[in-house]
């Protein structure tokens, strides 16, 4: 009964689904546009289908057949890959593989192909294309798809973001090569941009080199990309809120930054939304304990970066981030067990986080740059992380739920799993259990473009609203029309509206690449850096007296020296690599020091025992021993 074009009913004002999908195989490709298949599938183009009646489940089959299984162990690739839908029967009997989350726009468009888009693109956009297909290399190798990469027409590009559009199995039996993708790569160079031409053409002959390996070629994309990233200036500008909702009493919400935050030369750099468990008595200690302890420990790792002389590689950086995860996880989980807390009485907290790493590069001009654009963006829980410009808004996070388990084991698809009673129960939270069963996704990006970074908690992502709502607040913000601040005021206020019952956290980064919008100021590495900060007027829930108690910490930077902490391991774990860029090693050894003093500060018993569970050589950086 509705115009395509409507975004709401037009008799009940409910936000409308245009679930598009892409219809795989040869028995889609001669079905006519304007057919309706199964009584429900509209054909809009050859393939690209809607679902007008996506309110119910798509058919499945009892066996899943063995193409759909690649789908399901990449699920962690969904920005770049399509998930399964289901299955619709032809008339002639035939099963036909359905796919959402294909690179279809929101007028059941197909995005442009790689190709169609590469000799208008940007030299950083140019490069990140590549540095991102070759980072799908090995894990759809692993799964024998990598055919998939080298199809142009399943190349397709949204923005900064490239996406295929199906996989592929590969059909040869042995897996294809390096050289496979070099050649692959080939028809582009010659329309690459002046900046980046030769040094592209250099990496792809060595890429030819069947000596080479993988982490040479990867090494060398990355500081090209860098290089190429840092010749842009970037504007950041953040604000953070968070509120207790309508119907509950206490705020187990955290945030950083927040209402009335204290100048910190982290922000704008570092952005934080934890939503804690355990009620309040617990929940919001989590959170805070949390956001507190990484305020203390990301500076030591800004500090070292800014110091390298050679690009630090993010495999590297990413681990230690995972390090610091796994500190403020057995902080809570140690408190947990100090006070005999069981079952759903532990007290835990989700946490997504978003740190702009400056880190300083040599520019493919020749000059010296503060800043590489590099965001580091890492999540446990339910809460989420979003990449919103004029023209799309993209989810970058997975949950950890029982429904992307399900599929994460390739035993369910994700529309099929969403039908049971715990689909959205948690997998993943901080101090549920010791730090050795925490999975930490973290994804590196770079910022091309300019966009809004949102970080919320399932307060405001809850029944979609931010999918149905983006435009009302991002092209009035990019735009100039809307303050950040009124921003993130009126995505609480949708969120009291829609999902009042549960508190609400919201951060918003404004990303600018535009030297009109530069306001320099003292950063913590003493460099010069273009930020600016700003908070809304939103009232903030104090602590409840009890879980103030909880809680007692002395947090303060001058009582607890910068911690920046690697994981605590058991002898069998697998062990990090031992050959480090230059002062990373003091890093890795100084912080391992530093976090456990931070650790034994908070809890000095629990610590003792904690200790005694470590191996040898981390036992002898306990404080208790020096």
């Amino acid at each position: 009964m509705n115009p395509i074009e409507e975004r709401v009913c037009i008799n009940c004002q409910t936000p409308l689904i245009h679930r598009y999908l892409w219809a795989t195989g040869n028995l889609a490709a001669n079905i006519s546009p304007e057919t309706q298949v199964a009584e429900r599938y509209e054909v809009i183009k050859q393939q690209i289908w809607l679902d007008t009646q996506p309110g119910l489940p798509a058919e499945t089959l009892q066996d899943l057949p063995k193409a759909v299984i690649p789908y399901l162990k990449l699920y962690q690739q969904h920005l770049h890959l399509p998930q399964v839908y289901g299955f619709a029967v032809s008339e002639d009997g035939g099963n036909i593989l359905l796919l959402e989350n294909a690179p279809i726009d929101a007028t059941g468009n197909l995005y442009p192909t790689i190709t169609d888009a590469w000799e208008q693109a940007t030299a950083l956009r140019q490069v990140y294309w590549l540095w991102q297909i070759l980072q799908l290399w090995q894990p759809l190798a692993e799964q024998r798809v990598e055919q998939s990469l080298l199809i142009p027409d399943n190349l397709r590009v949204q923005g900064w973001c490239v996406r295929l559009l199906e996989l592929y199995p590969t059909q040869t039996d042995e897996k294809l090569s390096l050289p496979d993708l070099a050649q692959s790569w080939q028809p582009w160079l010659a329309l690459a941009q002046p900046q980046v031409a030769q040094s592209l053409q250099n990496i792809v002959e060595q890429m030819c080199d069947r000596t080479v390996n993988l982490e040479k070629i990867t090494t060398q994309l990355n500081t090209l990309l860098l290089s190429t990233a840092g010749e842009l200036p970037l504007s950041l500008q953040v604000v953070g809120a968070t509120d207790i909702g309508t119907e509950l009493t206490q705020n187990e919400d955290t945030c950083y930054p927040s209402t009335d935050e204290p100048y910190d030369p982290l922000i704008p750099r570092l952005s934080m939304v934890c939503d804690g468990i355990g009620g309040h008595q617990g929940g919001e200690v989590a959170s805070q304990m949390a956001v507190q302890s990484l305020k203390l420990q990301i500076p030591a790792l800004l500090a070292e970066v800014a110091e390298q002389t050679e690009p630090v590689a993010p495999k590297l950086l990413q681990e230690q981030l995972e390090a610091s995860l796994r500190v403020v996880n057995n902080l809570i989980c140690y408190r947990n067990d100090e006070q005999k807390r069981q079952g759903r009485e532990r007290m835990a907290t989700t946490l997504v986080m978003a740190l702009q790493l400056p880190q300083r590069i040599a520019t493919i001009s020749g000059w010296q740059s503060d800043n590489a654009h590099e965001l580091y963006l890492a999540n446990i829980g339910d809460s989420r992380a979003y990449w919103i410009t004029r023209n799309y808004c993209q989810l970058l996070t997975v949950d950890d739920d029982v429904a992307w388990r399900e599929v994460r084991y390739g035993r369910s698809l994700y529309r099929q799993a969403l039908q049971r009673l715990d689909a959205t129960a948690l997998t993943q939270a901080l101090g549920t259990k010791d730090a050795e069963s925490l999975r930490v996704t973290i994804q590196r990006f770079i910022i091309d473009e300019e966009g809004l970074l949102l970080l919320c908690s399932d307060g405001l992502s809850d029944n979609d609203w931010v999918e149905n709502s983006w435009q009302d607040f991002a092209i009035p913000v990019l735009s100039g029309e809307l303050s950040l601040a009124e921003a993130v005021q009126n995505l609480i206020n949708l969120a009291n509206q829609k999902n009042g019952h549960d508190n609400t956290s919201v951060v918003l980064t404004l990303c600018r690449l535009s030297k009109e919008y530069l306001v320099p100021v003292t950063s913590l590495t003493s460099s010069v850096e273009i930020v600016e900060t700003e908070t809304p007027a939103v009232e903030e829930t104090d602590l409840a007296e009890s879980s103030q108690a909880l809680l007692d910490l002395d947090l303060t930077a001058e009582a607890i020296p910068v911690p920046i902490s690697t994981p605590v391991k058991k002898p069998h774990r697998r062990k990090k690599p031992v050959v480090l860029v230059g002062g990373l090693l003091a890093l890795l050894v100084g912080s391992t020091t530093l976090g456990l003093l931070a650790w034994w500060r908070f809890n000095p018993q629990t610590f003792q025992q904690a200790c005694q569970k470590l191996p040898q050589p981390v036992q002898s950086v306990c404080p208790q021993n020096q």
